[in-house]
């Protein structure tokens, strides 16, 4: 081990800021990298349970891969392997954060595997922070499809819900194998023309759903005829290990573009009598939920764009990874996470988008010539 890190050059970052993309980057780019100085100065320091989980399930997922985690989790080095892919039976992905957080890296690094990806993830499907699984079926899988990913091949299965504290969730995910993406000139961002949805509701009555879906059509009514919400009502081991219910909204455009919004409302520790002022406090009336999740929405949509705002950070890698040949996709503002996205692509492929106003519209044209990754493993498989 010594010999290796001696013959190893590693690139040096400092922080836990966005590791998760930054590990995607680097197995892409065959770029070893040391992290130090993670959440040094926070009452508890160094990686959190499921940054450990990401970096274990990328292990996994690559040949020749290795992880040294020091004592206080504060520093860490990663040397990336080959992505093999393969078939995974099962892996745990935590209750620290959702499910959601761990699909981004890997429906990309399962693209560039040596075999096509087949996983069962289990933990929370369902949280206020990252994306739904419903989400990630009806928006994020079309938006791969725009890169060539075939459509058969992309397939995204609930088979339990699970929301915080106790998750219980589980899905089933398969990812195709590709020779390389296809770039892509995308800036017809089209007309809405009907919005497709799926309620939730675990443990909790079904009312809720129903509230849900009268306060949707509600806000939509006289703005979009063609609304429809699927209910998605469960009880006892599929619906998971605590109570909850969300909505997830998705806008289709004549141009085929998807925007999304959604939410998740955990109950909490409800059989937990110490803990009862805490569910009080995050429970939220079912119609609030539902009408703050349109708002969204159409927030999303007047700022234009070709994506949602959570799926500017997916959009910009797909297209710095195409091969050399320029890309040109429209987007709204630029959001935090979509201009941390652009400094890690330059830092780790090279890749510079040139971003240039449209007056017009108040949205933004960015330009790129992909690195040309392409995935010689499957090719000598």
């Amino acid at each position: 081990m010594a010999r290796s890190s001696t013959s190893t050059s590693y690139k040096r970052m400092k922080g836990g800021n966005h590791l998760r993309q930054k590990l995607l980057l680097a197995t892409l780019s065959s770029t070893p990298i040391v992290v130090d100085d993670i959440r040094s100065d926070h009452t508890w320091p160094g990686l959190l349970p499921h940054e450990v989980s990401l970096l274990r399930l990328f292990e996994r997922l690559c040949d020749d891969c290795s992880v040294e985690i020091n004592e206080t989790g504060t520093k860490f080095k990663y040397k990336p392997g080959i992505i093999m892919g393969g078939k995974i039976k099962e892996h745990d992905c935590g209750v620290s954060r959702s499910i959601g957080y761990f699909l981004e890296p890997l429906i990309v690094l399962g693209l560039f595997g040596k075999k096509p990806l087949s996983i069962c993830l289990k933990g929370i499907t369902d949280d206020p922070k990252d994306p739904s699984i419903d989400t990630f079926r009806s928006a994020t899988l079309p938006l791969l499809k725009r890169f060539g990913v075939p459509d058969d091949a992309l397939k995204l299965k609930l088979v339990s819900r699970g929301v915080p504290p106790r998750g219980g969730g589980e899905i089933l995910l398969s990812v195709p194998s590709v020779q390389s993406l296809s770039a892509v000139t995308w800036t017809d961002e089209g007309i809405v023309k009907r919005i497709r949805g799926f309620t939730f509701s675990s443990h909790v009555p079904q009312g809720f759903e129903f509230e849900m879906v009268r306060a949707a059509r509600e806000m939509l009514k006289g703005l979009l005829d063609d609304v429809f919400i699927t209910m998605d009502h469960r009880i006892g081991p599929p619906a998971g290990k605590s109570r909850g219910y969300g909505i997830s909204l998705v806008a289709e455009t004549t141009s085929g573009c998807f925007m999304s919004s959604d939410t998740t409302i955990s109950c909490g520790y409800e059989d937990e009598a110490e803990e009862e002022g805490k569910e009080k406090k995050q429970l939220k009336p079912p119609e609030d939920v539902s009408e703050e999740t349109v708002a969204r929405l159409l927030s999303d949509i007047k700022r234009g764009g070709v994506v949602d705002s959570t799926h500017q950070g997916l959009l910009f890698i797909l297209c710095a990874l195409c091969p050399q040949d320029v890309s040109k996709v429209r987007v709204g503002q630029l959001t935090p996470y979509g201009i941390e996205t652009l400094r890690n692509i330059s830092d780790f492929l090279g890749v510079k988008f040139d971003i240039r106003p449209d007056p017009s519209t108040e949205t933004l044209i960015l330009k790129c010539v992909g690195c040309g990754l392409k995935n010689l493993s499957r090719k000598a498989s």
